[in-house]
């Protein structure tokens, strides 16, 4: 968040930090409302997941829009996919350049990209595994080293900080999009909602107004305006896309907490991967008539998913403009757009006389919101990529 307050500025990113994140939160509890709709009508167990609340809200909306169900399923699945393996993307170049500063300390330079490639058979490996549970302990252990390393970098981010006068209160309007991208990026949890729901015994303390959404969003949204405005006020114009890539280089303390950060990336991209593997593997055999040695071939399709982020990373290894696009991208979409989109579907079906007026205008201002950060977004974080590493390079 560090690199999302240089492109916003310390006073407007903090409240967009915010803002953003309240409207990140509002959209969670329109999809839970939207799913738990879906739930009573057809008298599930549970509450389906993102891709089927919004495949039923629209199976169930105006009788226009009912045809489009199964298009905007498979949408949601595209979207969710992209997020899923474009974290496996910024994963790979976060380690590459981590790890990169502990090689130069020892006296070891070699490029990002190589220090990715080296990297590549231990991030491939766990991968492999087709079973979530054998996955857990590596949660855990990620976590562990996660919180430790958050926990070094704000304590460094404290010590000798300048005056706030020094720092830009409010950046420019052409990297403004970037800092939407990279905020939008933190935020979006929202594909995780549905199930952490459902795994709770009483759901109805969910979402709440103490409930375990709110407590957690306000968490969230505390500790990235804290840890982007910590970041940015200590290191200024020269923040990089990973505060960890701020840390000392020639202090062996700094060294522990990027290998220890390096290691829980490492081990959580095999459960970002999962995610998106569960949603494609079973189309893939559904259109490809797949029946003899699934499991040979559902690992071969995951080695190759593997290396497609790999070499994705390799093309453009700029940590900040990878995350800054994968929130406008993809984020935008599921996090600021889908939700509200299935509110006014429900509300304007034939059960219903159509949304009321404080709900439209929320909505509405959410979308306009949604859309522009989705498409200046995508477009300043395409722009900056292809002129760093395509114009700049030739």
């Amino acid at each position: 968040m560090g690199d999302a307050f240089k492109n916003g500025g310390i006073l407007v990113a903090s409240f967009l930090t915010v803002f953003l994140g309240a409207i990140c939160t509002y959209n969670m509890h329109i999809l839970v409302n939207c799913s738990r709709h879906i739930q009573e009508k057809y008298k599930l167990k549970e509450s389906p997941d993102y891709a089927e609340t919004v495949e039923a809200c629209f199976e169930n909306g105006p009788p226009q829009l009912q045809k489009y169900s199964m298009f905007m399923k498979r949408l949601v699945n595209l979207f969710l996919c992209v997020t899923q393996l474009g974290f496996c993307c910024v994963y790979f170049v976060f380690v590459g350049s981590n790890v990169q500063q502990i090689f130069d300390y020892f006296g070891i330079h070699l490029s990002v990209r190589l220090h990715m490639l080296i990297f590549f058979v231990p991030i491939w490996l766990p991968c492999l595994v087709t079973n979530l549970k054998y996955l857990v302990p590596f949660s855990t252990v990620a976590n562990a080293c996660m919180i430790g390393g958050i926990g070094f970098i704000v304590y460094y981010s404290t010590q000798d900080l300048p005056n706030i006068q020094e720092r830009q209160y409010f950046a420019n309007f052409e990297t403004l999009p970037l800092f939407f991208g990279t905020a939008i990026f933190a935020f979006e949890g929202i594909c995780l909602v549905l199930p952490l729901k459902n795994s709770m015994k009483k759901d109805k303390n969910f979402d709440n107004l103490w409930g375990v959404l709110n407590v957690g969003m306000i968490i969230t949204i505390t500790m990235y305006a804290g840890v982007g405005f910590l970041g940015y006020l200590k290191y200024g114009d020269d923040t990089k896309g990973s505060l960890t890539l701020n840390l000392p280089e020639d202090e062996i303390l700094p060294l522990f907490v990027k290998a220890f950060i390096s290691i829980a990336i490492m081990l959580t991209y095999a459960l970002q991967f999962f995610v998106a593997v569960q949603i494609m593997w079973p189309c893939v055999v559904e259109r490809f008539n797949i029946e003899n040695n699934l499991l040979f071939k559902e690992l071969a399709f995951r080695t190759a998913l593997v290396l497609m982020t790999f070499c994705i990373a390799e093309a453009v290894p700029n940590l900040g403009m990878f995350i800054s696009l994968i929130g406008a991208l993809s984020g935008a979409a599921l996090a600021l757009i889908f939700p509200p989109v299935c509110e006014f579907v429900i509300a304007y079906s034939s059960e219903q006389k159509g949304p009321s007026w404080s709900t439209l205008l929320i909505n509405s201002v959410i979308l306009i919101v949604g859309f522009l950060g989705f498409v200046t977004g995508t477009y300043e974080s395409l722009n900056g990529i292809i002129h760093e590493f395509f114009i700049k390079e030739n």
